[in-house]
């Protein structure tokens, strides 16, 4: 046996090794790599000045050789391990470092200073990386783009309309009504689930609750109605709808294989594309029958002289701002980012203060102090709870959502020493930059305390941590994301004292397309009257 798996992962390398020097001879890498070649010869050879450093082009750059990289994600599961193998870069090429992978030529950024500079150079409508099969799928459908695969011109316009709903915190204030109804709901679903364990208190698998409460709390907000995710039983449409984000979520390496793996291979392996494109096409029938029925309601509305109200969906249907291919895919891409990111979050943080109950107690204080018993929490009264902000900062940092975002560079720029021509793909570090102790002292606790500001001190940007991006292309659900989690951990804490199950020990995180728990978490609510 020993020897067949020896042979077989011979096998494997030499197809490995076939297959890097493949993508170097790739039409569309050669010309890459030239492009850049000569973008850094025309600025280099420009004049210096006596004394100045010289800047480096990316040949000098260190980093992994393409068939090592092959090797750690196709081979060794790296797509499960990216928070991982960006520590081990970093350790071993520094705060910058070049990889190919597949037909694509990244620079990794894992430092905050740098990351800074990158993010600080941006111009009105800075360019994300590696959406192209997202691109690809919607020409191939005839769809449109949303706020998150869009760029430029249209990027901005979209921003600008939807901005007006869900990016001002007065704006975002008036969802806590309905927020708190989903609550209410998840509240009473704990109540159920527990009483089916032998101990009365168990929840198991609290990511699966919180799954349902973040897309039920979401859909609230974006579609105006409830989807019935937390009824004893869910009706078949939003049934069907959780397969399909599930489906795009659980097939994340496939997602990475889709757009790694050149068009021309799609022929001799076709699944990973078909898929892909399997799950966007249950995501949009979602969204497109549910804005059709607010369409219908509101249609019906005004035909009978009624006035029209609501939220986001309402108001972009009346002021038709975006056509309806262009609400479709919003809505789509909105909701999509919207459930999963919120859901990990929730449950790292259930998981934070089970593990750390002083600083659960020190939270559960603060609340009693600054609420009125029963006193059901809005918008309005987060601010005088300071520490559950700082919880859900400090829980962003340690298990950052996305632990690398992209960025392609729109003029050169110099980094660290080095040329970086303009159109370059990069990596922000973001889960590098978290654990750095330079930025975090003791960057391996959880201290919520360290985000809490005393006095009249200024608030300072650290870049070593940006769970919601930065600048104008920063994650424009952020205010809704903070509402969900601010209020519903609260109300958790008002009702339960959180334990950690001993069918949970410790919990290490996994790259699963986000950051997210490696096995379920068990936890114990504990009523507290």
């Amino acid at each position: 046996m020993a020897a067949l798996g020896h042979l077989l992962k011979g096998s494997v390398r030499l197809e490995l090794e076939g297959l890097a020097r493949g993508f170097h001879q790739f039409p569309v890498m050669q010309a890459a790599e030239q492009a850049l070649e000569r973008n850094q010869a025309e600025v280099v050879l420009g004049p210096r000045t006596k004394g100045a450093p010289m800047v480096k082009s990316l040949n000098d750059m260190p980093g992994p050789s393409t068939l090592a990289n092959l090797v750690e994600f196709f081979w060794r599961d790296g797509f499960g391990r990216i928070q991982d193998i960006q520590q081990k870069h970093t350790r071993q090429y520094g705060r910058i470092f070049k990889s190919h992978f597949g037909p694509q030529f990244v620079v990794s950024i894992a430092d905050k200073d740098l990351v800074a500079q990158v993010l600080r150079a941006e111009r009105d409508a800075p360019q994300r990386a590696n959406m192209e099969s997202w691109h690809e799928y919607r020409e191939l459908r005839g769809r449109s783009t949303g706020l998150i695969s869009a760029e430029g011109e249209k990027w901005l316009n979209m921003r600008s309309v939807l901005r007006q709903k869900i990016l001002r915190p007065r704006d975002v204030a008036m969802y806590s009504g309905g927020v708190n109804e989903v609550i209410d709901d998840l509240v009473n679903r704990i109540r159920k689930l527990r009483a089916q364990e032998s101990d009365g208190l168990t929840v198991t698998n609290v990511n699966d609750l919180y799954f349902k409460y973040s897309m039920e709390a979401i859909a609230t907000i974006l579609y105006e109605c409830r989807l019935g995710c937390l009824d004893d039983k869910i009706p078949q449409m939003t049934k069907e709808y959780i397969e399909a984000l599930e489906l795009m979520f659980s097939m994340f390496k496939t997602t990475m294989y889709a757009g790694a793996i050149p068009k021309w291979l799609r022929p001799i392996i076709p699944k990973p594309w078909r898929e892909f494109c399997r799950s966007w096409d249950g995501l949009f029938k979602f969204s497109q029958i549910h804005v059709e029925n607010r369409l219908q309601q509101i249609e019906s509305q005004l035909n009978k002289g009624e006035e029209v109200q609501g939220g986001v969906l309402t108001h972009l249907l009346l002021t038709k701002e975006l056509d309806l291919e262009e609400i479709y895919a919003n809505m789509t891409e909105m909701l999509l980012a919207g459930v999963d990111t919120t859901s990990f979050t929730l449950s790292w943080a259930t998981y934070l203060l089970a593990k750390n109950p002083s600083i659960q107690e020190s939270v559960y204080q603060q609340i009693v102090q600054n609420l009125e018993k029963d006193q059901v929490p809005t918008a309005e009264d987060v601010p005088k709870i300071p520490l559950v902000r700082a919880v859900v900062k400090e829980t962003l940092r340690l298990f950052p959502v996305l632990p690398g975002n992209g960025r392609v560079t729109q003029d050169d720029l110099v980094l660290d020493g080095y040329l970086i021509p303009k159109g370059t793909q990069l990596a922000l570090c973001h889960y590098s930059t978290s654990f750095d102790d330079k930025c975090f002292p003791a960057a391996e606790e959880f201290k919520p305390e360290r985000w809490i500001r005393s006095g009249n001190l200024e608030r300072k940007e650290n870049f070593g941590s940006i769970p919601f991006g930065y600048g104008i292309r920063s994650c424009i659900g952020r205010r809704i994301a903070e509402l969900e989690l601010h209020l519903l951990l609260i109300q958790l804490l008002q009702n339960f004292e959180i334990k950690v199950s001993p069918k949970t020990t410790t919990v290490l995180p996994k790259t699963h397309g986000l950051l997210c728990p490696g096995e379920k978490i068990n936890v114990r609510f504990v009523d507290r009257h």
